[in-house]
């Protein structure tokens, strides 16, 4: 028997919706068999909370008497600068921006203690922020400087727009070589002296659709602690990875843009994060409801960490020279264990993204979704791959 999302959408009304969290429906498919989950049981919840280095926020600022053209000049937020390539009055900011004056890795490894990524925690927070601005000034925008501090409440938009996010499955990093490296995979050890990963694995939101067979372009979402939308395939989606038999890719993957209203969102699912050495960074909170509309999407949100395979990069060099090199591959049940070996060495295993941030917020869409407060949408097109499953 098969549900469509409209018939799900009217027991989400009544209350009568039965959702449970992807840990949760792993046990219940063992239990019940993937048939009998996939009549009883109508959305799964998932969740993760990962640096997501493509983030950013667009705003328009309200404007001064007299007017001001932004569009052209230059501005900053907290001394962070934005761009300023669009009209007189929308600038964008992205998570990895640094002040001018920030030392960067001159002094190696760098810091970076604060940047574009912090500034939209404080916002978030509740926090001022102090925004200094330029223009060349023209007949009809005559102001050529202001300094002012704004909240998040004073800007007439502020939208958060990031280009990648969701990263369908990611490398596991290590270090070959006989010094530190400092990477956006975080510090690494010389000689295979750790290993990093970031993932949520069986609770990250495209590992549980796969074949993208309902999560596409319009798919509702939770975002930083609001209500998000997937807006366009993220940059770097590669539909085309190698997958295994229960169609999960063993490498990195689908990616997903995504875009919402920045005045809903909370520091709680928001954080700027500094990366010794690489730069700073956004931990966002992101999360999808799949809806079980047959037993096969009961039986791929049913995907266990032992299941989900990824592959071990080294990132002295063959990262960064592109060599395509792959060590080996590992689960992450292992990867979650806190160990792993390869080539007959015993490694430690350091995650990333936040298990115990993802369950939660996995808890949480699922409480949206059984007051009535979140509804499913259709996509209005697919992701590139969606056809995968046909």
């Amino acid at each position: 028997m098969s549900k469509t999302i409209a018939e799900i959408n009217e027991k989400i009304k009544k209350g009568k919706a039965v959702v449970v969290t992807a840990e949760e429906i792993i046990e219940l498919t063992q239990k019940k068999g993937a048939k009998k989950v996939a009549e009883e049981v109508d959305v799964v919840t998932t969740g993760t909370f990962s640096p997501m280095c493509s983030s950013g926020a667009y705003f328009n600022i309200a404007q001064p008497i007299p007017r001001m053209k932004l569009g052209g000049g230059k501005a900053t937020l907290n001394n962070v600068p934005v761009y300023t390539g669009f009209a007189a009055a929308d600038i964008y900011l992205g998570a990895n921006a640094l002040p001018d004056d920030d030392p960067r890795n001159a002094v190696f490894p760098g810091q970076f203690l604060y940047g574009g990524a912090h500034v939209i925690e404080d916002l978030v927070s509740g926090k001022s922020v102090t925004f200094s601005g330029t223009g060349y000034g023209t007949d009809c925008y005559p102001m050529k400087k202001r300094e002012t501090k704004l909240f998040l409440k004073d800007f007439n938009d502020a939208v958060m727009f990031n280009p990648r996010n969701g990263y369908q499955n990611y490398n596991v990093a290590v270090n070959l070589s006989n010094k530190v490296i400092y990477t956006y995979m975080g510090v690494l050890r010389p000689k295979m002296g750790n290993a990093n990963y970031c993932s949520a694995g069986q609770l990250s939101p495209l590992l549980n659709d796969p074949l993208y067979r309902t999560i596409g372009i319009g798919t509702r979402i939770f975002l930083g602690g609001g209500i998000g939308y997937v807006c366009w395939p993220g940059t770097q989606h590669n539909p085309s990875v190698p997958r295994g038999k229960n169609k999960v890719p063993r490498g990195p993957a689908g990616t997903i843009a995504v875009m919402g209203d920045l005045k809903q969102m909370s520091a709680q699912w928001l954080r700027g994060v500094s990366f010794t050495g690489y730069g700073t960074t956004l931990a966002v909170g992101l999360g999808i409801p799949i809806p079980i509309l047959d037993e096969e999407m009961a039986i791929l949100t049913s995907v266990r960490d032992e299941e989900i395979w990824t592959r071990i990069v080294d990132y002295s060099q063959d990262y960064p020279q592109g060599t395509g090199k792959i060590l080996g591959e590992v689960n992450y049940a292992e990867l979650k264990s806190g160990k792993i070996s390869l080539q007959n060495k015993e490694i430690p295993t350091g995650g990333l993204s936040s298990y115990l941030k993802a369950r939660e917020l996995a808890e949480t869409l699922k409480r949206w979704l059984l007051k009535g407060k979140f509804l499913l949408t259709e996509p209005v097109a697919p992701l590139p791959g969606g056809d995968l499953h046909g």
